[in-house]
């Protein structure tokens, strides 16, 4: 039985970190997720942009303890075929009233991207689970941390600019979770098939965010869920 939405959230909250892949090297896209996850990832994206996404997403979604979306999803037509597949959270890198619409029809988590508190607001008020900070500022952790204050409900998942170094920083301030992208899946280590390499990174980065992980009840607000 596939995941509920709120049993979806509740891995979020857990894990506090996906890893996303995008790549136009269909040759890789196997075996750099496969890195990822041997590295302790138990959130995986799949970008609609990436060669035999759906097949991907459909082969990762059938293992038991791996949580698996598909990204880049720009229309309504994607997210069934996300769906389809067996994603079971579809991220944006813009904020679609439709799609978000559809994910809490479906009992999908939703993560739009958004960048400013005002988009944050919107797709909070349209139903989204999760706003994805796409740009990330240059300032993130700070912006993260000033934009909380006000509104400290949101669960804030930057995905641009986060890096092994820094990953505690954005954690610090407030997001809710950490998406790892280009620092994870770096363009030299898949053009060089260096999937041993993602690995020990990939380790590292689960290792550094569970070492800051902490429960629900320390009063941060970051972890919580509800619906």
């Amino acid at each position: 039985m596939a995941p509920t939405r709120a049993a979806v959230l509740a891995a979020f909250a857990q894990h506090r970190c996906s890893a996303i892949l995008r790549t136009s090297d269909r040759d890789v896209v196997r075996p750099a997720l496969e890195a990822a996850i041997a590295g302790g990832f138990k959130i995986v994206e799949v970008t609609m942009t990436t060669p035999d996404c759906l097949e991907h997403i459909r082969a990762l979604s059938e293992r038991h303890g791996l949580l698996v979306g598909a990204g880049t999803v720009l229309t309504v037509d994607e997210a069934k075929e996300a769906m389809a597949a067996g994603a079971r959270f579809l991220v944006s890198p813009c904020t679609d009233a439709q799609i978000i619409t559809f994910c809490r029809q479906h009992d999908l988590v939703s993560v739009p991207g958004t960048l400013t508190p005002t988009e944050m607001m919107t797709a909070h008020r349209a139903g989204a689970d999760i706003v994805k900070l796409f740009p990330g500022p240059a300032n993130g952790p700070d912006f993260v941390k000033a934009v909380r204050g006000p509104l400290p409900f949101l669960r804030i998942f930057p995905t641009s600019g986060v890096t092994e170094e820094n990953c505690d920083q954005w954690l610090a301030a407030g997001a809710f979770g950490v998406g790892f992208v280009a620092s994870l899946f770096d363009a030299d280590d898949l053009r060089l098939h260096r999937f041993d390499v993602i690995r020990a990174r990939a380790s590292r980065m689960v290792a550094k965010v569970q070492a800051f992980a902490r429960p629900a009840a320390s009063g941060t607000g970051a972890v919580a869920v509800t619906s």
